[in-house]
């Protein structure tokens, strides 16, 4: 049996300002009409088990609401209480496993990946499960076909030509000098992050190396439970557990690693520069998504998601994103430098690193479309037959305006429904509940008035999803 175990609680942050902490790069459609976290649920060999995924508690909605949309069910969604790294992710994944289907072999695969070639993916997972079924703990190295500095390198032994290889050593990102020197000797392969190994021998090399990270993630599987479709672990235990990536903590100490090669045009996407790469650009090499008129440029990224028309003029080898609320533009030398830029909007004490104008709910989303001293616009957009919680505000009342759709509204002790161009007004400390009992799209307009209008003037009474 092998189980895919995807893990997704990365936040992008170099490919901000589009990727962010609470809508990260793999659940983005960046390239088209389904994102990185779905493609990689797709790719999987129909001949293997349902994917068992392993998220933080902010994108586990994102990750629930984008498998529905393709019409996959998980074998499971395990929420992390905070995130440690590979090890305990993949350990988790690993006692579950046990616990549920004996001795399964894991497949280890990141949900921001882009892999094209299909055919040569799924060979390259038949030769790595000839490995596992000996013990093996197997990783995929990708031939580098460039110079890069941005990834981790695997020094395997060459010497004899086979379907696999044996490991010499794992090598952090190097500088620009050593990685040509990588290169150009022909026996380094790009780190992919991606493995393959049985349950039972990747947590009996954890506890020879890490045991302390097997102890925590043993001691907070103990009292885990459902919440609708989560598995939640106990969070106490899980915060003892020491931050290590799966390189540290056993693939750079086991004696029984093993590499096998993946040629399909493979890309982590980990910058901007990484997605330029991986895409059909035009005869002066640009490469432009959303509304973009370009002029005398060449060899540019230009991304709109804001609704208006950019211009770029007489430019080149730059990267230009521009969404709602932020706008980068870098030379693509120094693409791997948008996370200082996160950085500092953090410690400003800014939203921007985290958020989105738009935020996704479980039951939809809202978009803040403007603001000022005393106000708030909100455009919301509930899917049908979802509901928000019953609910109140000590600081805020709301105007309610529904643009497209039937709602019905709870107010106090009444309950009544609403068409377009009709509207309710809800007084400060009226228990409210907005509902789509129809089955397409409900969107209204939400005006906020009063002295304090931030998220956290929401108190719950009832909620279907099971929020605080």
């Amino acid at each position: 049996m092998i189980i895919p175990v995807i893990l997704s609680g990365g936040s992008g942050t170099r490919l901000w300002p589009l990727s962010r902490k609470l809508h990260p790069k793999q659940f983005i459609e960046l390239m088209g009409k389904t994102t990185l976290f779905q493609e990689a649920v797709l790719r999987l060999p129909e001949s293997i088990e349902n994917p068992l995924i392993i998220c933080n508690e902010e994108h586990r909605f994102l990750a629930a609401e984008q498998l529905r949309k393709i019409n996959k069910e998980p074998k499971n969604i395990i929420l992390e209480p905070v995130g440690r790294n590979t090890a305990p992710a993949i350990a988790l994944a690993a006692l579950k496993s046990i616990k549920e289907s004996e001795d399964a072999i894991l497949l280890v695969l990141s949900a921001d990946h882009l892999i094209q070639d299909m055919d040569k993916f799924h060979q390259a997972i038949a030769l790595a499960t000839k490995q596992a079924e000996q013990n093996k703990l197997v990783t995929f190295g990708i031939a580098p076909n460039k110079i890069e500095t941005g990834y981790g390198y695997i020094k395997a032994n060459i010497s004899k030509n086979k379907n696999y290889y044996d490991i010499d050593e794992f090598v952090e990102k190097p500088d620009y000098k050593t990685a040509k020197k990588y290169v150009d000797s022909g026996g380094y392969f790009w780190n992919s992050g991606m493995f393959m190994f049985k349950a039972s021998v990747y947590l009996s090399e954890l506890e020879k190396y890490e045991p302390e990270i097997l102890s925590a993630c043993q001691k907070s599987c103990q009292t885990e439970f459902y919440d609708l479709d989560f598995i939640r672990l106990n969070e106490q235990e899980f915060l003892k557990c020491p931050s290590q990536s799966i390189d540290y903590a056993v693939m750079e100490k086991t004696k029984n690693a093993s590499m096998v090669i993946l040629d399909a045009n493979w890309n982590d996407v980990g910058s901007w520069t990484a997605l330029w790469d991986s895409q059909v650009k035009d005869n002066d090499d640009n490469l432009v998504v959303g509304d973009v008129i370009l002029d005398k440029v060449s060899d540019t990224y230009v991304h709109s998601t804001s609704n208006r028309l950019v211009s770029v003029i007489g430019l080149s080898d730059l990267i230009v994103v521009d969404t709602q609320d932020a706008v980068l533009v870098t030379n693509k030398e120094h693409a791997q430098d948008v996370k200082n830029i996160v950085e500092k909007i953090k410690k400003s004490g800014r939203l921007e690193s985290d958020q989105h104008r738009k935020i996704f709910r479980p039951w939809g989303y809202y978009d803040s479309i403007d603001r000022g001293e005393g106000f708030q616009v909100k455009r919301i957009l509930v899917n049908p037959g979802q509901k928000l919680s019953l609910q109140k505000h000590n600081h805020r009342s709301e105007h309610w305006v529904v643009v497209k759709g039937k709602a019905q509204v709870t107010c106090g002790e009444k309950t009544f429904q609403l068409i377009e161009n009709q509207s309710t007004y809800i007084s400060l400390g009226k228990v409210h509940r907005l509902e789509n009992i129809e089955d397409t799209p409900l969107e209204i307009i939400e005006i906020q008035t009063g002295s304090y209008l931030g998220e956290d003037d929401i108190i719950r009474i009832d909620d279907d999803y099971e929020r605080a």
